[in-house]
């Protein structure tokens, strides 16, 4: 352990296994390598509070003092450019060089390019970092007219922020429905409809051509069908990339994200890659995937610590995730992959409802709008291994924790 533990990346992923490690007991040397200047940060209220609130400051992970009372040797703009797997080394920008024992890998993702005439314009932006946001909130004071580009969580979320505070928004999504495949089309229509009731303006299937500009400023957004929007600015939130150069180059095996075995050891063994950028076979689909979420990063990173101390095991957390879009609080549990029947629990009229889905009998996933009940006892559903039946779904939460309460009393 004379050279302990370096971590890369200090998002959530990160910051959460190099606690992670302290708590498992580890007591050799944890380095956190983060690029940026500020001290680690909460991402999710980047995309709202934050932008709409000009004193807002970002939320820390961790105060300071923790880093420092647990001897966790945080480096701030920490640029890593290289990995030498044969010499358990990385290089630093400025030509540095850090060796380890363990390497962890916890590099997130960033924004998807669009690759638009004009997308270089000032005014065009993407959301993946306290800066991005800074730049979001600095602009949207000094504009009425904002087109977002893609009708995902990030610019849904966006979208609901500015016109809540009196920006004239029009989200522009290249597919016949909003969130993707994300979310049951019941749950994307609903959002639909209470997002164009507050004012936001919708284009399904419409892409942009180019975006317009003068003085070197975007101005205006042109759409497939010709139309002009005008816009001082244009928010780009088509989706994430893994950031795998660096496992790449250093010859780790990547496959959409970089790829990890049930412990969190990627192709070389004492290489780990946690949250975003990790690829991994899922216990419940069978299935590889890649999670972005808080939840995922987390486990993950508290499973590689364990790994690494020695009594780590087969990653089996219940994949869980939220986004809050205007007055809708989305909660989702389990994975809908595979799904062939669902079920409806409470009234869309009262913006308060469930999908839950199934593969034939069995539980898969629950979708929920503003019932955080049903999305807890999903959580613990799933990871019981219980499914209801149609009469307790039917029967809100009381039936649903009456029949959880039955399983646990044998």
């Amino acid at each position: 352990m004379k050279n302990g533990v370096v971590i890369v990346g200090a998002g959530h992923a990160g910051v959460q296994a190099a606690a992670s490690l302290r708590e498992e007991g580890y007591d050799g040397p944890v380095i956190l390598l983060g690029d940026e200047r500020e001290l680690p940060y909460h991402k999710p209220p980047l995309s709202k509070t934050f932008i709409k609130d000009a004193a807002a400051q970002p939320q820390p992970l961790r105060g300071e003092a923790f880093y420092t009372g647990h001897t966790i040797d945080f480096r701030p703009g920490s640029l890593v450019e290289r990995i030498d797997t044969a010499a358990n080394s990385l290089s630093l920008a400025g030509g540095d060089r850090l060796a380890y024992d363990h390497l962890i890998l916890a590099t997130g993702s960033c924004p998807r390019v669009l690759p638009l005439p004009g997308v270089d314009l000032a005014g065009v932006l993407s959301l993946r970092s306290v800066a991005d946001a800074r730049l979001i909130r600095d602009h949207s004071a000094a504009c009425e007219d904002v087109v977002v580009i893609g009708g995902g969580f990030i610019g849904l979320e966006i979208a609901a922020t500015l016109a809540a505070g009196g920006r004239r928004v029009t989200v522009v999504e290249a597919l016949d429905r909003l969130l993707g495949r994300a979310v049951a089309p019941l749950i994307a229509e609903h959002v639909r409809q209470r997002l164009e009731a507050s004012g936001v303006r919708i284009l399904l299937k419409t892409t942009i051509e180019r975006i317009e500009g003068e003085g070197g400023h975007a101005t205006a957004a042109l759409t497939s069908a010709g139309e002009r929007l005008p816009a001082k600015m244009v928010i780009i939130g088509i989706g994430v990339v893994p950031n795998v150069e660096l496992a790449g180059t250093a010859g780790l095996t990547v496959a959409n994200g970089i790829r990890v075995d049930g412990s969190m050891r990627s192709s070389v063994a004492n290489i780990l890659a946690v949250g975003d950028n990790a690829s991994y076979r899922h216990w419940q689909t069978g299935g590889d995937v890649r999670l972005e979420s808080v939840q995922n990063a987390t486990d993950q990173s508290k499973l590689a610590a364990r790994t690494i101390v020695g009594h780590g095991g087969d990653y089996g957390a219940v994949p869980w995730f939220w986004s809050d879009i205007g007055d809708m609080k989305l909660q989702m549990v389990g994975l809908t992959a595979g799904s062939d029947r669902q079920m409806l629990s409470g009234d869309p009229a009262e913006n308060r409802f469930s999908v839950f889905h199934f593969i034939g009998d069995r539980l898969a996933a629950i979708e929920s709008v503003n019932r955080p009940a049903d999305h807890m006892l999903g959580r613990k559903m799933l990871g019981l291994g219980f499914s209801p039946t149609a009469e307790q779904v039917a029967g809100g939460a009381e039936a649903l924790k009456a029949a959880l309460a039955a399983l646990a009393a044998g």
